[in-house]
């Protein structure tokens, strides 16, 4: 009966793995209309009898304005360009600080893992899947296929996912043609888009919009993700 069930598990790890892969590379070309989180996001809509609708709209990344994809990168993920899926500087400073609230350490290749194939929480074992799929969009895909998902599917307002659809919502024109400031504040609220508006900005919002316009220029422009 072990090895019965040894041989099982065996077969299920083996297929889960094939499966995986396949699916990454199927995503590597195909753009990703919807997202187990968007589905999270429709149902808690649902249950606290909300607006369930979702704004979304995928846009490829040649026809998104490049200054949202350095703002994104200044804002998140400033070794995005450099690094293999894990910041371990930012880890290592984000386990070693003293803060009375936890700074987050994902990088934009773990937010995209996340966010496309997985649930949110904070369990080991999505933990630990985040990590397998990050390597997995880090071997397949290029840097500019997971940024181009991460604007793509990262929420950027209450249920509104992805720069475009965030674009026409709040600024009333395509992403495209955003400026510097206008993609600065989109990523300012990134970090709860839930509670932070790009059409209502607050003080805090503002704020953080203009070290962002800071982190760009200081990071070099639009140079500095020309080569992902």
């Amino acid at each position: 009966m072990l090895r019965r069930l040894q041989f099982i598990a065996l077969r299920i790890f083996i297929v889960f793995i094939v499966l995986s892969i396949v699916w990454v590379v199927i995503l590597r070309f195909l753009p990703v209309w919807v997202t187990p989180y968007m589905i999270s996001r429709k149902i808690e809509a649902f249950r606290a009898d909300d607006d369930t609708e979702i704004f979304h709209d995928w846009e490829a990344y040649e026809d998104i304005s490049k200054e949202v994809a350095l703002a994104v990168v200044a804002s998140e993920d400033q070794n995005f360009p450099n690094h293999w899926g894990f910041d371990f500087d930012q880890i290592y400073n984000a386990v070693t600080e003293k803060r009375k609230r936890a700074r987050g350490a994902s990088t934009i290749s773990q937010q995209v893992a996340k966010n496309v194939f997985l649930w949110h929480g904070r369990s080991f074992v999505r933990k630990g899947l985040e990590a397998y799929f990050t390597v997995l969009i880090e071997v397949i895909w290029d840097k500019e296929r997971i940024l181009e998902v991460y604007l793509n599917v990262a929420e950027m307002g209450n249920m509104t996912f992805g720069v475009e659809a965030a674009s026409l919502r709040y600024y009333n024109k395509s992403s495209k043609k955003l400026s510097r400031y206008e993609a600065a504040r989109i990523a300012a609220v990134l970090p709860n888009p839930i509670r932070f508006s790009i059409k209502n900005p607050s003080a805090y919002v503002k704020k953080r919009t203009g070290h962002i316009v800071r982190q760009m220029r200081y990071l070099g422009g639009q140079k500095y993700i020309a080569g992902l």
